[in-house]
């Protein structure tokens, strides 16, 4: 572990900016002279355009410029933008319906962009907004995930964006018929809105026929890559920029059409042009995430060993394919669809319906949290139906320690674990033994307490390549260039103290370069808890460039051989030589020599396999059954994230994480009404956690190294999510099962508990 990281727990370089103010956001650094926009968003979730009239938006005071539609295709762009489609269980491929960037023809949901309005100022360029006169006829609202309905797109039969299956489905119904048990369960996982404590926003600016995008985003080449796509533009005709990002998780990772339209208004006015959403309009027309209704099924021998598991999800997409929203509930949630138990009759079958809604993408952990969530809301419910301890149903079907690697049903090789020890150490840091007298003393007062357990396991995604480009600079410091990019995450400590821990240049001379497509070729971004795996791994095969070449270079000026020069981590050292020189020593005596080839080092690496990280969360919570208000009370995390680099930053990712999972489970609820309308578009109706929401949370690493990346670690940025809906959901069903509640699903408000306990006294009044 010494050779890949010191594993201290460095506190973060980049807080003492943020905490002072002195963060640089998009918005803190669009030029002073750009204009404002504001998009004019559909009013209605459905309707048919009859007219749309900007004249007297244009002519306002202040106006530079109303784009349309009409006007993005006047101008030759490409109205339409990407979304990824999967293929059908017949073997076709899924709908792919047309997403303009402005609305053409149809309104789809509220808060579709309609019109860009470009104004000196940003009063002028709303006040010219309400000059707009939009003519519609309104058609009704699909809005259930059932197939059919009113067609939200004329050429998607039934509004069944895709019929995806994937198992082996004859083997699956077989171990059925033969189980000696069966038991099934209804689990719905509601709409959430991300919410990113800094909302979207970019500006745009033309130099010639380049063009210049900042955006805050998770990685700067898919949005190049749109933007060039849009605009017909050769890929080094664009550069996109990220500055500091207040917040990403996964919603964050793709085109919207807000940049590309700045882009279009800076070209025809001449002037950058700067957006910034506001909160409502945040909640209108960011991606949002979830949203599924899933029926599972395990079929048991008589020894309450699973046999076979399968799963029917249907999945709302919103109103258009997003990025990849066709992949989120389908291939990314069948990564982990066994979790961490050895069956191997599996059979996943769903279905992506449109709705007139917002479109649904990734939200942190993309698919993994809802295939977690449905299997060990089951397990929970399997092991009360068959009369077993839910701990010893989970140790029984655990897959062993022994069997690794182990391929599961989906074409997954996990490569390391050991579940039962994790397990067990959960059970001990959540002092489970305690339990039954912390009920009985809730029971006393008046209240209820329940406990809950989710086993996790998920599968870091994305691209498993990296670069990164090392600098030696005329002062004495180092940069380094990164293909990653933070959303908040700590990625300029933690890469600064990984290349120092490598290297022994001090960490405080290092810089992290991040977010520009001028200055790294190319990069994955940030999402799927990639980063700090794929940009580690690759920093390590920059390291090695360096090195070997430093060491054919100090040859000559240390009068050795090289194959007798070695490099510690700190100092280059040969017998017979007085010299030991630093990296920093090296790259002074090669710039003196004019060495330039020797100050720049760049390197491009691929992962050979992903890693699995996993683990146990454990939660107690106290229902208050006169007024249905739910509290977690404790909170215990056990994890394997293989060798941490930093364990304080681990710490925070799963807090942050657990903290998100919480809100969903117990206070976050999209509402729409049957006509599309979105109830909750402020904080006012959308109730994020609060700081007495959340509990202290343990935290414990229990490492099993892995094997798929030479320096053992998996990443952590998603766990705290996967792992938190089902632990709070199931303590939640543990305390109100006694009071004869059989189906209880997400967001545990207060009304709905409430409700759920004096279900009897409403159906008898």
């Amino acid at each position: 572990m010494e050779k890949f990281g010191k594993s201290q727990s460095i506190k973060r370089v980049e807080d003492v900016r943020f905490l002072t103010g002195h963060g640089r956001y998009v918005d803190d650094i669009a030029p002073e002279n750009a204009l404002r926009a504001f998009v004019f968003r559909a009013p209605v979730a459905h309707a048919t355009i009859t007219g749309l009239d900007v004249s007297d938006a244009r002519a306002a005071e202040g106006v530079q410029t109303v784009l349309t539609v009409d006007d993005l295709e006047a101008a030759g762009m490409t109205i339409n933008m990407f979304g990824a489609t999967i293929k059908n269980r017949d073997g076709s491929q899924g709908a792919a319906p047309k997403r303009p960037l402005l609305a053409k023809g149809k309104l789809r949901f509220v808060g579709e962009p309609v019109a860009f309005i470009v104004a000196d100022t940003l009063d002028q360029a709303r006040d010219a907004a309400e000059l707009i006169m939009l003519d519609y006829d309104d058609l009704p609202a699909k809005m259930d995930i059932a197939a059919g309905g009113p067609a939200v797109h004329d050429d998607v039969p039934d509004n069944r964006g895709f019929d995806w299956g994937i198992g082996d489905e004859a083997a699956t119904e077989a171990a059925f018929a033969k189980a000696a048990r069966t038991v099934s369960l209804e689990v719905g996982d509601n709409r959430i809105i991300v919410n990113s404590l800094e909302p979207r926003g970019c500006f745009a600016e033309w130099d010639g026929d380049r063009l210049h995008v900042s955006l805050g985003g998770q990685g700067v080449w898919g949005q190049k890559d749109a933007l060039a796509k849009a605009f017909g533009l050769e890929p080094d005709l664009v550069r996109v920029t990220t500055p500091d990002v207040g917040g990403g998780f996964g919603m964050k990772g793709f085109p919207y059409p807000e940049y590309a339209l700045a882009a279009e208004a800076a070209r025809v006015t001449g002037r950058p042009v700067r957006w910034m959403s506001e909160r409502t309009e945040a909640m209108l027309s960011d991606n949002a995430g979830r949203d599924l209704t899933s029926t599972a099924e395990f079929a048991f021998d008589e020894t309450n060993r699973i046999t076979a598991y399968r799963v029917h999800s249907r999945c709302n997409l919103g109103a258009y394919n997003s990025h990849f929203g066709q992949f989120i509930q389908s291939q990314l949630f069948s990564r982990v669809l066994m979790g961490v138990y050895d069956v191997q009759n599996t059979w996943l079958r769903v279905e992506g319906i449109y709705t007139n809604t917002t479109y649904v993408d990734a939200y942190r952990g993309a698919g993994r949290p809802e295939a977690i969530y449905v299997l060990e809301r089951l397990m929970d419910r399997a092991a009360r139906e068959l009369g077993v301890d839910p701990v010893e149903l989970r140790r029984r079907n655990f897959i062993k320690a022994d069997q690794f690697p182990y391929e599961t049903t989906v074409g997954e090789t996990y490569d390391v674990g050991d579940f039962d020890r994790l397990l067990t150490r959960a059970i001990s840091e959540a002092d489970l033994e305690g339990f039954a007298a912390r009920k009985k003393a809730d029971k006393d007062q008046g209240l209820m307490r329940g406990v809950g357990l989710c086993y996790y396991i998920e599968s870091i995604l994305g691209d498993p390549s990296e670069g990164a480009k090392v600098a030696f600079n005329e002062d004495g410091t180092v940069t380094i260039y990164v293909g990653t990019q933070s959303t908040g995450q700590g990625h300029e400590t933690v890469y600064a103290n990984f290349l120092a821990d490598q290297t022994g240049i001090p960490a405080e001379l290092i810089t992290v370069v991040q977010g520009d497509s001028d200055l790294i070729a190319e990069g994955g971004g940030t999402g799927g808890s990639r980063s700090v795996t794929v940009q580690n791994n690759v920093t390590l095969a920059a390291v090695a460039e360096m090195t070997e070449k430093f060491i054919a270079f100090l040859a000559d000026e240390m009068g050795v051989p090289a194959a007798e020069i070695t490099f510690d981590d700190e100092r280059f050292r040969a017998d017979g030589s007085n010299l030991s020189p630093t990296m920093l020593d090296v790259a002074e005596m090669a710039r003196a020599q004019g060495r330039d080839d020797l100050l720049v080092h760049e390197a491009r690496a691929t992962l050979d396999a992903r890693s699995f990280p996993n683990g146990c969360h454990v939660s107690e919570v106290i229902v208050d059954p006169e007024t249905g208000v739910v509290t977690v009370d404790r909170y215990t995390v056990v994890d394997d994230f293989g060798n941490l680099i930093n364990p304080m930053l681990a710490e925070g990712q799963v807090h942050g994480g657990v903290a998100q999972g919480i809100g969903q489970a117990l206070t976050e609820h999209v509402v729409f009404d049957e006509d599309g309308q979105l109830l909750t578009a402020s904080f006012m109706d959308y109730a994020l956690p609060r700081a007495d929401d959340i509990p202290t949370i343990s935290f414990t690493s229990e490492p099993v190294p892995s094997t798929a990346n030479i320096m053992g670690m998996k990443g952590c940025g998603e766990a705290g999510t996967v792992g938190a809906l089902a632990a709070v959901a199931n303590a939640v069903q543990d305390a109100l099962w006694e009071r004869g509640v059989r189906q209880a699903d997400m967001p545990f408000t207060p009304h709905k508990v409430w409700e759920l306990l004096n279900g009897e006294v409403l159906a008898a009044e």
